[in-house]
């Protein structure tokens, strides 16, 4: 090199990064065309490491302070260089710097439900968010397994690694928990601990440490949500049986007290008939196990309802009869319908 090259060579004396902003994990100073000085100043913020890279290793790391570069700061440097031998010239490498504050807050979720077999659905699929956080705890680890040689790396960058490996944890501890998904609800924490626990030695393995990890909702797709919702709907009723025999059994005597009396649960003997033998199936189950009274009570109500309907009232008395001759209906219950048709009559 001649002298004027040499004098025309730029020297870098201070050496530093000053942070914009957020979302930077590393920054590597600008070198080219540029030579370190010897007895440059290099400072290091907290929340900041340095790494020296020469001819592609790692040849130190500085943590927060300042330095001046020296053969007394820079030891390995020192001795790939002969510096021992007091050879003070500038020197090229490649310095980057890392930042160390804590990453909050960073979102992590199943892209596509993961199936697992459920002790009390069988198979079914699930989907899992939550928060995580985590910081650059060993630069080194770091640059050699993750950044390398970019000029910048960011916080997106890295987690589209970490993502994968948060999901993966995830489903194994899903799978391996045998927990039913109903009790997972109450169960979150203890999971979040038991994936934090899985996870922290492979972020180790890169130089991050895990600061955080929180599972916050395990949800089934819509369409399984909403099988779940009836099935939940129809534990609610419980026996469906008694419960249809109950709303039959209240509907009677409130239809009987408005205008037109028991006729508006339906419109003629045949329409009174139909509704009898349709309560009638519907409360099978009932009556196969010895409730049949509720049953025929029904269906005798059904008929005297129709009996009631429009039409002429000696027709109405008479298909009254039909029924009590039958036993079809009780004595009561003609009374109470002859009443009926004989309060319309006179009114």
């Amino acid at each position: 090199m001649s002298l004027g090259s040499f004098i025309r060579k730029q020297f870098i004396d201070i050496l530093q990064w000053n942070e914009d902003g957020d979302g930077v994990l590393a920054w590597r100073h600008p070198m080219q065309d540029f030579e370190i000085q010897y007895g440059a100043s290099l400072t290091v913020r907290e929340s900041q490491m340095a790494v020296f890279v020469n001819e592609g290793k790692v040849a130190d790391v500085f943590g927060p302070g300042m330095y001046k570069l020296t053969t007394q700061t820079l030891p390995v440097l020192t001795y790939l260089k002969n510096w021992d031998k007091l050879f003070e010239s500038p020197f090229k490498s490649d310095v980057i710097f890392f930042s160390t504050r804590l990453q909050l807050g960073r979102r992590w979720g199943t892209a596509q439900p993961v199936t697992l077999r459920d002790s009390e659905f069988g198979m079914v699929r699930l989907r899992a968010f939550g928060v995580y956080s985590y910081q650059i705890t060993d630069p080194a680890k770091f640059y050699r397994e993750i950044s390398g040689t970019r000029d910048v790396y960011t916080v997106d960058d890295l987690e589209l690694q970490l993502r994968n490996m948060v999901v993966a944890a995830m489903t194994t501890a899903l799978g391996g928990s045998k927990v039913p998904f109903l009790d997972i609800a109450g169960n979150q924490g203890l999971m979040s601990q038991s994936i934090s626990e899985q996870l922290a030695p492979v972020f180790d393995r890169y130089g991050v440490k895990l600061d955080n990890f929180t599972v916050e909702n395990v949800s089934l797709p819509e369409e399984l949500q909403k099988a779940l919702d009836t099935r939940i709907s129809m534990g609610m009723a419980g026996d469906l049986g008694k419960f249809t025999q109950y709303q039959t059994a209240t509907s009677i005597p409130l239809a009987a007290q408005n205008e037109g009396g028991i006729a508006g649960i339906g419109a003629g003997l045949a329409a009174g008939a139909a509704l009898g033998q349709t309560m009638a199936a519907g409360l099978g189950v009932g009556q196969a196990a010895g409730q049949g009274q509720p049953v025929q009570a029904a269906a005798a109500a059904g008929a005297a309802a129709g009996a009631t309907a429009g039409g002429d009232p000696v027709q109405r008395l008479q298909q009254l009869k039909d029924l009590l001759d039958k036993g079809l209906i009780t004595p009561a219950d003609y009374d109470s319908a002859k009443a009926e048709v004989l309060k319309k009559l006179t009114s």
